[in-house]
């Protein structure tokens, strides 16, 4: 009922604390916030989890671990800046989405005797599609959000980000009762197997990306025509 009671409060609110209007027969945004939600479920169900996990279920010590997980936070800085300037943002976000997929599946592979290499191919290979999806799916809701209502648009994108942190902070509680073994991280792999999925699914299904990709570079022509004219 609180939640029913803060939806009307809002939408009748001249100016209101989350501007739930925006999401009004906008389905291509919609469909934006829910790919954030999935992207971030398994980004952050994977940063909590596979940490906890190689000082628990691997033995290792913090600072190793630190180590560890160090090239995965390198490799999505550089798939960012690699594809940074490209002006799909469909094709960043199947392979997102498939990358999402296969690091979700390496999580199987994983038990206490794992050697660091493989622990740290996992973690470059988790890496990608965080640097992909986060960058994709903000660049999407620049052009399908209405632009008078741009800054609330996207500071609910950043709320599916943040609600993606939650749902990853249940699950990581769900498979780790206890503590941070093996059975439990190859639980959380097939969870993180079906949100992935979803979220390529998601992607593929999603027609108005390849509108997306052809209006880009209209847009960033003109962009540049007025940073010229400026």
């Amino acid at each position: 009922m609180s939640g029913i009671g803060f939806v009307l409060w809002e939408l009748r609110a001249a100016q209101p604390f989350i501007d739930l209007r925006v999401l009004g027969g906008n389905a291509p945004l919609l469909a934006t916030y829910g790919r954030q939600v999935l992207a971030f479920v398994t980004a952050y169900a994977f940063l909590y989890g596979f940490t906890q996990w190689l000082e628990e279920g691997r033995s290792l010590s913090a600072s190793v671990a630190g180590l560890v997980l160090l090239p995965m936070s390198l490799s999505a800085i550089a798939i960012t800046a690699i594809t940074g300037r490209r002006r799909q943002v469909r094709g960043k976000l199947v392979a997102g989405g498939l990358l999402q997929v296969a690091a979700s599946a390496c999580l199987l592979l994983l038990g206490p005797h794992t050697g660091i290499w493989l622990l740290v191919v996992v973690g470059v290979l988790s890496g990608l599609p965080q640097g992909l999806n986060g960058l994709a799916n903000q660049n999407a809701l620049y052009h399908q959000a209405d632009p008078a209502r741009m800054a609330s648009s996207a500071g609910l994108l950043r709320t599916g980000t943040y609600l993606g942190a939650l749902i990853a902070a249940a699950a990581n509680a769900a498979v780790f009762p206890h503590a941070a073994d093996s059975a439990g991280v190859h639980e959380l792999a097939l969870l993180l197997l079906i949100v992935s999925v979803l979220l390529a699914i998601v992607t593929l299904t999603d027609r108005s990306l390849a509108r997306v990709d052809a209006t880009a570079p209209d847009l960033v022509m003109a962009q540049g025509n007025s940073a010229q004219k400026g």
